[in-house]
């Protein structure tokens, strides 16, 4: 029993020019009181005899088995309920509700609705949490699954199975985040009560994996500089990775997408993807000074036709749609990281070297050079100083060695 009671009441707060007043379903939960019309009507005098049970007009006999039969209706719908919301028995009162409770539901309506605008990258972590959410129930010889049933414990054996089944820490906070928004939004629409939330710092956190090194020191940095790939393919990807890390650490969508009219004699000016779509106003531009070797990159891959509105790189197409453009970013990337890949082993790199290293790259050597953390929060288009500090790699061996040292260095006694 979740604790909400019906009934079937006469409002007479209202009543209408015929002297009548709306018959309506009342529930009550935690002492709140919901109406829901019935499409009903009577006098106050109709009403009594109808309550009375005395009565002998064949049409009001026929509205006390209508009512009767609602209100059972709604009893039955409330037995049947797992924990109670307005909205949910509303849906399920009137036929519309599609397992509105349950989490596989959720996650598809979002990832269809990301699809719709056009944001695939998100939209595909989804479709995989999805998939391993789906695979747990199997695992567990179930078919369903509820947000009631979203506890701390499950959550728990959830992370546990997903590492078992080697799925990285990153991989799994990425799902199990994807599982939160959805949850969140079930709150939002009331169709969970918020005392079920199970995310908290006393219920359940979701695991952030260790910072591992991302970023290389400068003397990496001038191995890939000097370094002489053999093939085109190989010599346009290295290009791009030093293009991406001289601009910023631009990613590879924002390579894609810049045109002409993003630069001028000085500078390269653009908006990130990824902030033009969460701040419609006030977006912030990232700005590049076009230093000698960015421009050589330009002229060496870049399109001969310098139109304002043609693309820098040959790697979008005018007209391309949005599917088309994503999966061709998606190539790109993947094609620039393989041949990046093989350079950073061929120059016996520990980490790998890959378009998200160009990123951390930047910001890190920005920092060991004494740039401000806010110079490189704004070069790199992030909101707060929080969000550029998780870029920061720690400091190299070497300086934490020379600091190490001063330690026992008495020589300024």
């Amino acid at each position: 029993m979740i604790g909400a009671t019906t009934a079937v009441v006469q409002d007479t707060r209202v009543c209408k020019k015929d002297g009548t007043y709306a018959i309506k379903l009342r529930i009550t939960y935690n002492r709140e009181q919901k109406y829901y019309p019935l499409g009903k009507f009577l006098t106050k005098e109709d009403w009594k005899i109808l309550k009375s049970g005395k009565h002998r007009n064949t049409e009001l006999k026929e509205l006390e088995v209508h009512l009767s039969t609602i209100e059972n209706k709604a009893v039955k719908i409330l037995d049947k309920m797992e924990y109670f919301s307005y909205p949910e028995f509303l849906n399920l009162f009137n036929g519309k509700s599609q397992n509105k409770t349950s989490v596989i539901d959720a996650l598809s309506d979002r990832h269809e609705m990301l699809l719709r605008k056009n944001r695939f990258s998100t939209a595909v972590t989804f479709q995989y949490t999805i998939k391993a959410i789906e695979d747990y129930l199997e695992f567990l010889n179930r078919k369903k699954l509820a947000f009631s049933d979203i506890t701390p414990d499950w959550l728990q054996a959830f992370e546990a199975w997903m590492v078992a089944n080697r799925k990285s820490i990153t991989t799994a906070g990425i799902y199990l985040r994807n599982l939160r928004t959805v949850l969140n939004q079930a709150i939002d629409d009331g169709l969970l009560p918020r005392e079920y939330y199970p995310f908290s710092k006393s219920k359940y956190q979701i695991p952030s994996a260790r910072n591992t090194k991302k970023a290389l020191a400068i003397a990496d940095i001038k191995k890939i500089i000097e370094f002489s790939p053999k093939t085109e393919a190989a010599k346009r990807a290295k290009d791009l990775w030093v293009f991406s890390y001289l601009c910023n650490g631009v990613n590879v969508k924002d390579i894609a997408r810049l045109k002409f009219k993003n630069l001028d004699s000085k500078r390269i000016s653009f908006v990130r993807a990824k902030t033009e779509r969460s701040t419609k106003t006030n977006q912030k531009s990232i700005i590049v000074i076009r230093i000698p070797e960015i421009n050589t990159i330009i002229r060496k891959w870049g399109n001969k036709n310098t139109a304002p509105d043609e693309y820098v790189f040959p790697i979008l197409s005018e007209g391309d749609t949005p599917e088309k453009e994503h999966a061709k970013i998606q190539q790109a990337t993947k094609t620039i990281n393989k041949y990046t890949k093989r350079i950073g082993e061929e120059l016996g790199f520990e980490l790998s070297l890959t378009t998200y290293t160009a990123r951390h790259s930047f910001a890190t050597v920005l920092k060991r050079s004494g740039a401000p953390v806010e110079f490189i929060s704004e070069s790199l288009g992030h909101s707060s100083l929080r969000t550029t500090e998780s870029y920061l790699d720690t400091f190299e061996d070497d300086t934490k060695e020379s600091y190490q040292r001063k330690l026992l260095d008495f020589s300024k006694e």
